[in-house]
């Protein structure tokens, strides 16, 4: 099995089609399904079904696409840290972000370290703050924006911003034209809440909230993600609270409102792994902690 099979057959994973795999990895397509062939033959399973459409993957082709994929990763990595200790230029920085840094702090960290490293790669990956960790940890990632952590072990992290929790409703809303909202002010609202099996700190607090305030029975609709309650409601179907971030999103009919007594925020910030043995990681460091705001 060779380095280059790995890559072909990755590239029709993912394209689900031949032509357009042999392209992007510029080899004619004929050598391409050939080697594609002697790989399932040294494995001895098929792992795609060509079709008139172009190919599928069959249930091994999609266990063997994640551990491809894993290698593959795990070489550019040995290829990297090996670099990084003998002194070498550092070619490429990988990056993790949960969604609200890609509209806040990340767009600002990727022009700066631009500038200062234009001949580095980067490589940007979004992500849960645990799946971030995890990537950190195990070296897959160089840096990354998450929600607050504790400094456990090599895992470092600097707080950079925090968010405050708004009441979001439709423009047309009568509380969208109120000076001063209250909490009891939800009492003839509809309220859509989060519906996940296990709440994040966030989602347990508006929980304990409307159970507090006796607004459970108010809750008409629930979601599992941010994005799908701001859909709700911009679409008049009622009000919930989230990140101010989600102001910035286009195309929604949407306003959110400071809720008297309710003065909610979370953190967002970077973190780094001190095991990383990447040149200029220090250096990354310090442009991601010059964004910090107040």
């Amino acid at each position: 099995m060779e380095i280059r099979q790995l890559n072909y057959f990755v590239a029709v994973a993912e394209e689900l089609h031949f032509s357009r795999a042999a392209l992007r990895v510029h080899v004619a397509q004929p050598a391409l399904s050939a080697q594609i062939q002697s790989l399932e033959r040294e494995i001895g399973v098929q792992l795609l079904i060509r079709n008139s459409k172009g190919a599928a993957l069959t249930r091994a082709g999609e266990t063997f696409y994640e551990r491809a994929v894993r290698l593959l990763s795990d070489i550019d990595l040995s290829k990297e840290i090996t670099r990084s200790v003998a002194g070498k230029t550092v070619t490429r920085i990988r990056i993790g972000t949960i969604y609200p840094a890609t509209v806040g702090v990340l767009p600002a960290f990727l022009a700066r370290i631009a500038r200062k490293f234009p001949n580095i790669q980067l490589q940007v990956s979004s992500g849960s703050t645990d799946d971030i960790i995890r990537s950190l940890e195990s070296g897959q990632l160089n840096i990354g924006f998450i929600r607050p952590v504790e400094n456990i072990g090599s895992l470092r992290f600097f707080s950079l911003a925090h968010e405050r929790y708004l009441l979001a409703m439709e423009k047309g809303n009568p509380l969208a034209c109120r000076k001063e909202i209250g909490v009891e002010d939800l009492r003839d609202q509809r309220i859509i809440s989060f519906s996940r099996q296990n709440l994040s700190y966030t989602e347990r607090y508006f929980s304990e909230l409307f159970a507090e305030y006796d607004l459970i029975r108010n809750i008409a609709y629930s979601c599992d993600d941010t994005f799908s309650l701001v859909s709700l409601v911009s679409a008049g179907l009622g009000v919930g609270f989230a990140p101010e971030w989600t102001a910035d999103l286009p195309n929604r009919n949407v306003e959110l409102r400071k809720v008297r007594g309710i003065d909610f925020k979370i953190g967002l910030g970077v973190a780094w792994n001190t095991d990383d043995p990447t040149t200029a990681r220090d250096d990354i460091v310090d442009i991601a902690r010059s964004l910090a705001r107040l």
